[in-house]
């Protein structure tokens, strides 16, 4: 513990939705709090596939930590990656330092996971990140502008042609938006292709999509990604993704789709941070590399370190862990503040119980599905909670305020204004070689925009 001259020392590694809501919540009281985070900002990653399809921009969904925290004085943002911990010291090893603590909260989230095929991550980007969303978005668009040039027919149905690896939310969310760009927004933007002859493919392993959700709601959401044009296969997994060419299972048969822009959206791996959580006081990790955290999210035998939201695997409630999703995060992020302030005044604090207040996931316009236990819905009303209850959880009024009117704009116009391609490749030039054949086009310097 501290020294009864100083205050408790209170460390939190990650700034998501866990680290960031233990930080309000323990902002003004009488600890010292240090988060640290590798990025200056909390990104809201469920509405990371927006910025990938062009609804929204980077900073629509981004929130600087030091302005949200800077109310709170007692509350230090420090820019900073994190390199081991020191549970005898009681201290967290970063490249600039060693940052003391009483109380340690590591919450850094998960990253993506292609189950022992890392070699596709090349091919297949995930979506967990902002760079994740804006090379997702110029692969999205290149796509369209490479057609758009490609006179011979097959070629341009590879560029045409989109798959998303994983049908639960990201992947149906993504899968969804995806075609409401090709056979919506884009269809009178193009002179020599029609955008609705894309072909928008969903993949999911199991037998339906959102495998978590009641039953009723996965069919439903199968009917409304159909409607949009998306193509739902289910009980495939893919076998191998080399270059522009995935390879499916489905019992006993392979089949091969060409395609230049495939998505993952299968999996998730915890931070390096589970390992290294491991490695130095003997925690158990899951298949994933989450924690197995005890019932106050504590890690056995270490009562002062705790691990929060998608890092942690907590199984003492109902027959699975708690899902990787951000109502949990928050939940626990504010629990963790309420037991470091009970645990100061000499009070036992009770376990973590997660109050599930549903599940939802839009397929697009005036589409989505909702499970708030108590009911479920589906279109238009589902749609609706889906919208005020994204809007609730952005963190600063500007960034609400903002999306709002986006998406009003975007649901009278169908339009989407951040379509900007941005990165490498961003320029490409059909080129014809000495025998007349035309060659896949080569990257140009990259476009500052």
């Amino acid at each position: 513990m501290a020294d009864a001259a100083t205050k408790h020392r209170v460390v939190i590694v990650g700034g998501g939705f866990g680290g960031l809501y233990a930080a309000k919540a323990l902002g003004s009281s009488a600890v010292d709090v240090t988060l640290i985070d590798k990025r200056n900002f909390h990104l809201f990653q469920p509405l990371l596939y927006q910025v990938a399809t062009g609804t929204l921009s980077p900073a629509d969904i981004s929130s600087p930590l030091r302005s949200v925290l800077s109310r709170h004085k007692n509350v230090h943002v420090l820019m900073e990656e994190v390199a081991d911990v020191d549970p005898a010291q009681q201290t967290v090893v970063t490249t600039s330092g060693d940052i003391p603590y009483d109380t340690l909260v590591v919450a850094t989230g998960v990253s993506h996971h292609y189950f022992g095929n890392d070699q596709w991550k090349d091919a297949a980007p995930g979506l967990k990140t902002v760079e994740d969303a804006l090379e997702i978005r110029r692969r999205i668009f290149m796509a369209f502008e490479a057609a758009e040039k490609e006179p011979d027919l097959e070629k341009r149905k590879a560029w045409l042609t989109f798959v998303v690896v994983g049908g639960g939310p990201t992947g149906v969310e993504l899968a969804g938006a995806i075609a409401e760009l090709a056979f919506h927004t884009l269809t009178q933007d193009f002179r020599l292709i029609d955008t609705r002859e894309a072909q928008v493919l969903l993949l999911e392993g199991l037998d339906r999509v959102l495998p978590p959700y009641d039953p009723s709601l996965s069919a439903h959401a199968k009917e409304a990604l159909q409607r949009l044009g998306v193509t739902v296969t289910t009980s495939a997994m893919v076998t191998n993704i080399d270059g522009t060419t995935v390879t499916i299972k489905q019992g006993d048969s392979l089949s091969t789709v060409e395609s230049h822009t495939i998505l993952w959206a299968a999996g998730v791996k915890a931070s390096s941070m589970g390992q290294t959580l491991a490695d130095c006081t003997g925690a158990l990790l899951d298949r994933a590399g989450r924690v197995m955290v005890e019932p106050d999210l504590s890690i056995p035998n270490h009562p002062n370190i705790f691990v929060i939201g998608d890092l942690a695997h907590f199984a003492h409630q109902g027959d699975r862990p708690l899902p990787g999703v951000a109502p949990v995060a928050v939940q626990q992020g504010e629990y963790m503040a309420r037991t470091i302030k009970q645990r100061l005044k000499g009070i036992a604090p009770a376990p973590f119980v997660y109050k599930d207040k549903g599940s939802l996931a839009v397929i697009g316009q005036n589409a989505a599905v909702v499970d708030l236990g108590f009911v479920k819905l589906t279109g238009t009303l589902a749609w609706l909670t889906w919208v005020f209850a994204h809007i609730y959880y952005l963190i600063e009024y500007d960034n609400k305020l903002v999306v709002m009117v986006q998406w009003a704009w975007n649901y009278i116009t169908r339009n989407r204004g951040a379509r900007l391609i941005t990165g490498e490749s961003t320029l490409m030039a059909v080129e014809i070689d000495k025998n007349g054949d035309y060659q896949r086009p080569k990257p140009t310097a990259p476009v500052e925009v």
